[in-house]
């Protein structure tokens, strides 16, 4: 039986991405114990939302492994520093890159940037996304629909479009999708859908690129703790966020991180068009 318990004191942020030198207590990003290995040594990754929460983790997690990152984000600065900060911690360099990802062509401007200031582009990440809650379909505006889809799917398409001139074989893209696209959420019908998209193009564009020996993938988190919660959600779920899965919490960043190394490296080799599930223990059909 699922007991209920208080997770976190109750919070909320009025503005949306949200900040997460903010939140109380802070996300851990970082685990401590991680050993990097070389696994990503001297590949550059392109994260997208990765300012803080799980991007964040992935690039502190790419850095330990020996790769250079640039960040994408919209207008978080001070969380995107504290990101380079600590990239730079482990010896390789990060470059900051702020901007609207339903832009295509400051899409385009970023990959070009990274080439020019990194020098390769090997991983991709398209992890940035967004979602507003609503109690029904009634609620969600055009304007709202369009930003969801725009954020979290077509921002994909661009970047990928971009980046592929310059991907060689042994490149791959990872792409993050959620438990939502499996199991539905009735108070957030445009992101769950705009997921389950996520999916179906992970698979479509892993076939797409086989001959060209990229590999593309995804991973589908649970309840994660993030800024993208206390910006969405009222107090008194933010406090018993993730109470109900099978661990009984929401997930860290840093323990979502790992998927995104295995798939980065060669230790996934064998895969592509799969999708991975940190989520605490819900069981899905996949």
């Amino acid at each position: 039986m699922t007991t209920h318990n208080k997770q976190r004191p109750p919070q909320h942020q009025n503005e949306t991405p949200g900040r997460e030198y903010e939140m109380a207590p802070r996300p851990t990003t970082e685990d401590l114990e991680y050993q990097g290995s070389g696994k990503l040594k001297d590949k550059v990754a392109l994260i997208t939302g990765g300012d803080s929460g799980i991007g964040r983790a992935i690039a502190i997690a790419y850095a330990k492994e020996g790769a250079d990152v640039a960040i994408v984000y919209l207008n978080e600065h001070g969380d995107a520093i504290e990101t380079e900060n600590q990239v730079q911690q482990e010896g390789k360099r990060c470059l900051r890159i702020a901007g609207d990802i339903k832009d295509e062509q400051f899409c385009k401007n970023v990959v070009q940037q990274v080439v020019d200031e990194l020098g390769r582009l090997d991983v991709v990440v398209n992890n940035a996304g967004e979602h507003f809650p609503q109690e029904s379909i009634a609620d969600i505006s055009l304007e709202q629909l369009d930003s969801t889809f725009r954020t979290n799917v077509y921002s994909m398409f661009f970047f990928v479009k971009a980046a592929l001139p310059h991907l060689q074989e042994g490149s791959t893209i990872i792409n993050t999708t959620s438990v939502t696209a499996y199991r539905g959420s009735s108070g957030l019908l445009d992101y769950s859908a705009s997921k389950g998209a996520i999916v179906s193009f992970t698979r479509s564009l892993a076939k797409n690129l086989a001959d060209q020996k990229i590999r593309v993938n995804g991973v589908a988190p649970g309840p994660v703790w993030t800024p993208l919660i206390p910006s969405s959600y009222p107090p008194e779920r933010v406090e018993h966020f993730g109470d109900k899965v099978a661990l009984n919490r929401a997930g860290q960043p840093a323990e979502i991180a790992p998927s995104y190394v295995f798939l980065a490296s060669k230790d996934s080799a064998y895969m592509t068009g799969q999708v991975l599930h940190p989520n605490g223990g819900e069981m899905i059909n996949t």
